[in-house]
């Protein structure tokens, strides 16, 4: 799929059909590598050219937030095709492959009457782009909330011993807890385990002699347990902590472990599911939102035409994919055919002391209208 179009409109003196042909010529002779597209731009409602003017600056920021909601959406896409490791699927609008439904564009005047004032059909789309933006942050929201839970448990399933959950690895056998009795779990540093051996039942009084017993390794850290008399216990706490080792709270409880367990399992369920319909969320949306910016280009299109070349509308729209090499000479070529009585609306930047009418961006550089869309 080629990923970069420009959108062009040049102007027409007698017959559209006329320029068509000619420019397919042009470009078929000097430029041969470079796919050309009519763009079919129906009569849309002019109104005035104050209106247009009035209009012209909203077209282009817009038109800036629409290509970026587009954009925003496939790479949700993308990230989610590559956490889930499914295959990445062509995005489609309409059935139809994104950049087939550029190159044969086809207005959908059920859902933008061509006869309704051109900023009612600007706000329309804007207000639609943006209500999916809106529920694509509530729905990204949601799912990271449910990640962020899951990670979180993770970290403490899987980090270092002096901040992950030890339920899974203290079982009943290690345990003792009677009316005087409680056994401790501690974190030594793997290298004071010596030490720890060495003195853990002089650090206070009422210490179980020969109690401590290691259950687990990681690279940092060894855990212990040490049994002792429960009046004893926040004192060997303190003393413990002065000479590096931690002392974990831990209660055991085969109840609390087995709601943890179930709670990490609906965690993710839920976060698979909610990936899943997010995503399919994302595929119906990105063809919602790829539809209204073609729609959107297309009045931009038109709206720039008039600005540049007057009434009554002619032009001819166009849609081009020139390679890297081929630019300079795709240009002049373009270029040639504003070399007529309708370019006159046209003068260099400096000539206007800044922006052609209002309009930004690349419509200032070229003496017809033109944009780039980027498809990725």
């Amino acid at each position: 799929m080629t990923s970069r179009y420009w959108v062009v409109s040049l102007p027409v003196e007698n017959s559209a059909s006329s320029v068509w042909n000619r420019l397919q010529e042009q470009i078929s002779k000097h430029s041969f590598d470079t796919p050309l597209y009519r763009f079919n731009i129906p009569n849309l409602r002019v109104g005035t050219l104050d209106l247009l003017l009035s209009l012209s600056d909203d077209l282009v920021k817009s038109s800036n937030f629409i290509e970026g909601v587009s954009h925003k959406t496939r790479r949700q896409i993308e990230e989610f095709e590559r956490v889930s490791g499914v295959e990445s699927n062509a995005l489609t609008v309409d059935g139809v492959p994104v950049d087939s439904y550029l190159t044969r564009f086809v207005w959908d005047e059920a859902k933008y009457p061509t006869m309704s004032p051109l900023k009612e059909i600007v706000d329309s789309i804007h207000s639609q782009v943006a209500k999916i933006e809106d529920d694509l942050k509530v729905r990204v929201a949601e799912y990271n909330n449910v990640r962020s839970q899951l990670n979180a448990i993770n970290r403490k399933q899987s980090g270092s011993l002096a901040v992950r959950d030890l339920s899974d690895l203290v079982k009943t056998e290690d345990i003792i807890i009677s009316e005087h009795l409680i056994t401790l779990p501690a974190i030594v540093p793997k290298y004071s385990q010596k030490d720890w051996l060495a003195s853990y039942e002089t650090l206070t009084n009422y210490v179980v002699p020969r109690s401590s017993k290691k259950l687990y390794e990681d690279n940092e850290y060894a855990l212990y347990t040490v049994t002792l008399f429960k009046r004893a216990a926040d004192n060997f706490r303190t003393n413990a902590r002065e000479k590096g080792f931690q002392i974990r709270d831990f209660e055991y409880s085969p109840e609390a472990q087995d709601s943890r367990k179930q709670e990490l399992e609906r965690l993710v369920r839920d976060q698979e599911s909610l990936r899943s319909s997010l995503l399919q969320w994302c595929y119906t949306s990105y063809g919602e939102v790829f539809s209204s910016w073609m729609h959107f280009c297309a009045v931009r299109v038109f709206a720039e035409s008039i600005l540049r070349y007057g009434l009554p509308p002619s032009f001819l729209a166009c849609v081009l994919s020139p390679t890297t090499k081929s630019e300079k000479k795709v240009r002049s070529i373009l270029e040639g055919f504003c070399d007529n009585s309708n370019s006159t609306h046209w003068k260099s930047e400096d000539e206007m002391g800044g922006g052609i009418f209002g309009l930004g961006g690349e419509a200032d550089t070229y003496p017809y209208p033109s944009f780039t869309i980027n498809l990725v």
